[in-house]
């Protein structure tokens, strides 16, 4: 087929292809046509519509409204405050807690039951029967005055040792005449202290009077406290007069050279407690347990174990003695406490050697 017979087979189609879709078109139309209406839309006044007041009188002006009075300044409304914004996790928190508040609302729903009220019973005092008296444990000192009525002074008493020394008025105190010299002695273990008693002969003067000596004990650290300052030890020699009245001299002990009628002491210590020894043959000076210094403080107090005694003249020696770490350390082995807590004072009297 030649090229002009192609064309013209092309315009052909072309010319069939738009006729077909005319007629495609016209149909169309006429069923569009033939189908029939849901409503029929009503018919629009166009001149209404454009203006409604086209022949009605013109409106009449508006009356001049009253002058106002000028408004009075009301105080303005307080700012509301700023709501919190919650981030992500405390806006989750506070969800869950209004979850678990409505779970527990419907937890507790219903008629409320009171609840049992619970007697309080109280609390049982502690039983302090056969308990012996010491330094720790249910018979330290601040028990003393429960473990017995006989000990009740350990407590109520005014005038109770040993004391803090302070503010003592300095005076001319009478010099105290010591008459000590070598005697026999026995040395026990009385499960509180080492307790030495001598023999007789041995003697103070002071005050007018005469103290014959009973027997020395030791205590660490030591019970007399010196404007608050403490002591290794201290050794207590117990005196009584002819009328029973009790004075107590005592030495402080601080650390130094090894002390020779200390370690005499040590030498017949006994194995065991509640044992004695009495050395046969062997004395001991108890001159050589006083300081070369013999000024003091002195007060009125008590013994510093139960009962507790009130009425005892104190006389402490200003200048301590000095003893051996060792010798010291040997004591400590047995007692490493046996010292009672010091007292108030309640305003008692306190003297000084000048």
């Amino acid at each position: 087929m030649s090229v002009s017979s192609r064309s013209t087979v092309a315009v052909l189609m072309a010319l069939f292809a738009t006729a077909v879709a005319d007629v495609a078109r016209a149909q169309a139309g006429d069923a569009a046509a033939q189908r029939p209406r849901m409503f029929d839309v009503p018919a629009i006044d166009k001149a209404k519509a454009e203006d409604p007041f086209k022949n009605a009188p013109p409106p009449a002006a508006p009356r001049p409204a009253p002058p106002a009075a000028a408004p009075r300044a009301q105080p303005a409304p307080p700012a509301p405050a700023p709501r919190p914004v919650l981030k992500m996790p405390e806006l989750a928190a506070a969800q869950e807690l209004t979850r678990q508040q409505r779970e527990r609302m419907l937890a507790t729903s219903g008629p409320q039951r009171a609840a049992p009220q619970r007697r309080v019973e109280p609390s049982p005092e502690p039983d302090f029967t056969g308990v012996q008296w010491g330094y720790a444990g249910p018979g330290a000192p601040e028990n003393w005055h429960r473990i017995t009525p006989a000990y009740a002074l350990c407590a109520a008493g005014k005038r109770q040792a040993p004391i803090d020394i302070r503010s003592g008025i300095r005076v001319d105190l009478e010099t105290i005449r010591f008459d000590y010299r070598p005697t026999r002695f026995r040395i026990t273990d009385t499960g509180h202290t080492l307790r030495v008693d001598v023999a007789e002969g041995n003697s103070i003067t002071v005050m007018g009077r005469g103290w014959q000596l009973e027997h020395l004990v030791f205590r660490r650290p030591a019970e007399e406290r010196v404007h608050g300052k403490t002591y290794e030890m201290s050794v207590q020699l117990v005196h009584r007069d002819l009328a029973g009245h009790l004075a107590i001299v005592a030495v402080l002990v601080e650390r130094g050279p090894e002390h020779p009628l200390i370690q005499a002491l040590w030498n017949h210590m006994p194995l065991d407690k509640g044992l004695s020894v009495e050395p046969p043959g062997v004395a001991i000076d108890l001159a050589q347990l006083l300081p070369e210094r013999r000024d003091y403080y002195t007060y009125m107090g008590s013994l510093t174990t139960p009962p507790c005694t009130e009425n005892v003249l104190w006389m402490v020696l200003k200048e301590p003695i000095p003893v051996s770490p060792e010798q010291i350390g040997i004591f400590a082995r047995l007692y490493p406490h046996n010292a009672r807590p010091v007292q108030p004072p309640h305003g008692r009297l306190i003297k000084e050697s000048r």
